[in-house]
């Protein structure tokens, strides 16, 4: 049984250092450097006491592997005022892990309101991403955002945590 064991492990330490090293797109996958990846996200938000539908489509791309700058744009429609959200940001995902990728990031976000002053706000995110195909993923993960210059005359709070969800295609 011992010399089984001995012939298993020397096997397996031979395929090791007989095989080719993985690139950085194997070992990075869909969040290799050079890569694009396009996110689509919907649902409801709440604002200005009311409910809105909101519908959005962003755009990241890999500087290096795991890191990623990206720009987004929402549409909250459905109540009134309506809003425009344009967000630009930096991620980290972590390639590293199989199967379950966590993911950390910042933004800056320009809200346009109809008819009121226009809002800034800077957050953060973090969450994981879940594959569902081969180039397709799924975001699950919190947000924190901070209004810059909130006015408490005008909104209830100057700061939000919320969920979010996200569909994500890497090519």
């Amino acid at each position: 049984m011992t010399m089984k064991l001995t012939a298993i492990a020397l096997a397996a330490v031979a395929a090791v250092v007989l095989s080719p090293p993985a690139t950085a797109a194997e070992v990075a996958g869909v969040f290799s450097k050079g890569r694009t990846s396009l996110a689509i996200t919907g649902g409801t938000g709440y604002a200005f006491n009311e409910s809105y539908l909101v519908l959005g489509v962003g755009v990241n791309y890999y500087v290096l592997d795991g890191l990623s700058v990206g720009l987004s744009v929402e549409s909250w429609s459905g109540s009134d005022p309506k809003l425009y959200k344009v967000t630009p940001s930096v991620q980290y995902v972590f390639h590293q892990i199989p199967k379950v990728n966590p993911y950390i990031g910042v933004f800056y976000r320009r809200t346009y309101v109809d008819g009121l002053p226009d809002i800034n706000s800077v957050g953060g995110r973090a969450g994981v991403y879940l594959a569902a195909g081969r180039s397709a993923y799924i975001g699950l993960g919190a947000v924190y955002e901070s209004y810059t210059d909130c006015n408490k005359a005008l909104y209830s709070s100057c700061s939000d945590t919320y969920p979010e969800l996200t569909f994500m295609i890497s090519f």
